[in-house]
């Protein structure tokens, strides 16, 4: 991958991807990490982000201040943002 670009399997995520973007497959912005808790993202989601990709994400309720990124649903993670999979 150009620019830096790493593709994982099953990311792990470290404290070197706290603040980065997670944007969807169209590169919109969804929110932004803004901790790791043993190897898992946690992401402060864009307050404009859809009921719709917040259940496909497994998010729940809009309530929450933060959500565990789900492995799974991670295509690509660069030096500036983590891209998710087409949902």
């Amino acid at each position: 991958m150009d620019g830096g670009g790493r593709k994982r399997m099953s990311p792990n995520f470290t404290d070197d991807d706290e603040g980065k973007r997670v944007v969807n497959a169209d590169g919109e912005e969804i929110g932004m990490i803004t901790g790791v808790e043993h190897g898992t993202a946690h992401v402060d989601p864009d307050p404009g982000i859809t009921d719709s990709v917040r259940s496909k994400l497994g998010w729940g309720d809009a309530d929450e201040d933060t959500y565990a990124l789900d492995d799974d649903n991670v295509d690509s993670i660069t030096d500036d943002e983590v891209r998710l999979q087409r949902m």
